[in-house]
């Protein structure tokens, strides 16, 4: 696996970088090889890289979840929204892992450890630990014991391995991070990106990856919900313990890996749509939902400024979400949907009987702006409810003159010009106010606050302690929006940036949207606000896991109600992938992804192997080892 990542890792550089003297065998700093580069310098580029892994899991499991879905397509990652994970989709995580971070931990260590510089030994460590178990997360059995030595192709280990090596890697981590560094060794602080060079908040890192990993362990008969609440105890207290991966939005954005967010990158493109389950989750229109708007739903669901006919007025209007179990996205939608300058034309084949203006148009007075596709089809013509995630990177238009606007900064301009005498306040203009985790600078909540309390809330409801889940379960709620606003407070108040008000956020705790008593707790009302605070991230789908997503809980009840099968998943999929024959089966559902092209061409033995169904496409619904009850 070594030689394996190192001539991936080599390929990759020269791609970038020229390759010339690459084998000298002095340390030139102005040259590259794993000794040369300081434990800080090295550090920033394995955080930035880690996150790349961490956050395009995330974006292939809210796939999975229905957090997000995608306008018709159908090759790749298109796929994945109907629950047909295609192979080509799950070589990036194992590869920005395997080549680009994990290859680069040794170097670091061994460079750190020449001069004391524990604190990096340490962050080594954890990331270690965290970048295999999300190794587990996505493809269980993996080649871990033997993955960076020697040998080239290197045996798998199973989950149980490589879950309790990863533990074990984690206390070496929290030694280490708690040590004295020498006297004349970096300071963390010179390299970290994540937590400002803390080792304190790298230890409560530490803990809670702990602590989320222990309560991964709920289908095990030793699952321990005293050991997971040791491990809250020792980590985040509040939101200034959060660990966060931040973006920003420049003119040099277009810098791909440098500052501007994962998600964005991912999943921030003009066919991108929420969908109706995960909508529902913030407007509480789910089965037995009350109903009441989450404050959240309008920094987090896109809004659109729509003619309103009655009045003559232009409005907002929040994005309806995709409903995946609908046969929408075979029915050619939703369609791309943008505000563009049109015109009525009589002569036009369009069943809108509008024509959109050329370039050379949108000066003129008889274009204005108004929702618009260039799709032909008649029954797609209001799609414009379907509002797209998109949000503008600042290096797209640095060079506008109304650049300053954050307004504009929010729209797909595609629209008429200024020069346009209809352009003014009372023409739509904003296409889209963009959604909080998939902006350009979005923050990336790595391990925070909201989620250990989240945790404490489900693990103390299990020990029959509900008075003091419901005190753990609203400091959640209210810990998200809290940990929203910091990023909120950076924006212009405008739509869909506005921070959430002290206001808002006592009414919506004492709303019927939040259990209030004890007894009106339950382990739904818990995982659904988690699923908000962990939005576009694998947790979510490890939740969703551990309790048979819909299917009733043997304690607990149906914990994701409404949550189903997208209604593209057709017979075949089903006969390749999914054996299970009701929701109450295992089987039934996506537990994994397959292993990647890299695996299959180069350890092929192992690969075969390491699973039963290993080339097989059913193995997509075979449980991980932690989710697997005994």
């Amino acid at each position: 696996m070594k030689r394996l990542i190192y001539i991936y890792g080599i390929l990759l550089l020269c791609s970038v970088s020229s390759c010339n003297k690459w084998l000298d065998v002095n340390d030139n700093p102005s040259q590259a090889n794993q000794d040369v580069p300081s434990p800080d310098l090295r550090l920033r580029s394995i955080q930035m890289q880690f996150v790349d892994a961490y956050e395009s899991s995330g974006t292939r499991a809210a796939w999975l979840t229905q957090n997000i879905t995608k306008t018709l397509g159908t090759t790749n990652n298109d796929n994945i929204v109907k629950w047909d994970f295609p192979l080509a989709s799950t070589t990036w995580p194992y590869q920005v892992w395997f080549v680009n971070t994990a290859s680069n931990l040794e170097p670091m260590i061994n460079k750190a450890t020449e001069e004391g510089a524990w604190h990096y030994v340490g962050a080594a460590q954890l990331m270690h630990a965290w970048g295999f178990m999300l190794m587990l997360d996505l493809y269980g059995e993996m080649p871990y014991t033997e993955a960076l030595g020697n040998n080239i192709s290197p045996v798998y280990d199973d989950g149980e391995t490589m879950f309790y090596g990863c533990l074990d890697m984690l206390e070496l981590a929290i030694e280490n991070l708690s040590k004295e560094q020498e006297t004349g060794a970096t300071p963390l602080s010179s390299g970290d990106i994540w937590n400002e060079g803390d080792p304190q908040k790298w230890l409560k890192l530490a803990y809670g990856l702990k602590a989320r990993w222990l309560n991964n362990l709920t289908k095990k008969s030793f699952y321990n919900p005293d050991a997971v609440l040791a491990a809250l105890d020792k980590a985040a207290q509040s939101n200034a313990d959060n660990t966060v991966m931040d973006a920003i939005n420049t003119a040099e954005t277009n810098i791909s890996g440098i500052v501007r967010s994962m998600q964005h990158g991912n999943i921030g493109a003009t066919a991108s749509r929420l969908t109706k389950w995960y909508t529902d989750l913030l407007t509480n229109d789910f089965t037995g939902g009350s109903g009441i708007l989450d404050p959240r739903a309008t920094r987090i669901i896109p809004s659109a400024e729509f003619y309103n006919s009655s009045t003559g007025q232009k409005e907002w209007r929040l994005s309806e979400g995709v409903d995946l179990s609908s046969p929408i996205r075979t029915q050619s939608g939703p369609v791309l949907y943008e505000i563009m300058a049109t015109k009525a034309d009589p002569g036009t084949t369009h069943p809108s009987g509008y024509v959109r203006a050329t370039a050379a148009q949108r000066a003129d007075a008889s274009f204005t702006n108004r929702w618009f596709t260039t799709n032909n089809t008649a029954s797609r013509q209001g799609d414009s409810v379907y509002v797209s995630v998109y949000s503008d990177r600042l290096d797209w238009i640095a060079q506008h003159p109304d650049n300053t606007n954050d307004r504009y900064l929010a729209n797909r301009y595609n629209g008429m010009t200024f020069e346009n005498p209809n352009y003014n306040n009372d023409v739509i203009n904003v296409n889209s106010t963009g959604s909080f985790y998939i902006r350009a600078d979005a923050p990336a909540h790595l391990v925070c606050y909201p989620e250990m309390c989240f945790i404490k809330a489900e693990v103390l409801l299990r020990k029959n302690d509900p008075a003091n889940a419901l005190i753990a379960y609203k400091s959640g709620i209210r810990a998200h929006m809290e940990a929203m606003n910091e990023k909120l407070h950076t924006y212009p108040q405008v739509r869909g940036k506005e921070v959430i008000s002290e206001t808002e956020i006592a009414d919506f705790l004492a709303s019927a949207a939040v259990a209030q008593t004890a007894g009106e707790l339950t382990m739904a009302k818990i995982m659904q606000q988690k699923q908000i605070a962990m939005s576009l991230t694998m947790q979510n789908w490890n939740d969703m896991r551990r309790f048979n997503y819909s299917a009733p809980d043997p304690q607990f009840g149906v914990v994701y109600p409404d949550f189903g099968r997208p209604f593209e998943v057709t017979s075949a999929t089903v006969s390749e992938c999914y054996p299970g024959a009701s929701p109450s089966d295992v089987r039934y559902w996506p537990r994994r992804i397959q292993h990647c092209v890299h695996e299959r061409n180069y350890n092929e033995k192992n690969w075969l192997a390491s699973h039963p169904e290993a080339n097989r496409r059913s193995i997509i619904s075979a449980p991980v080892w932690w989710d697997i009850a005994d």
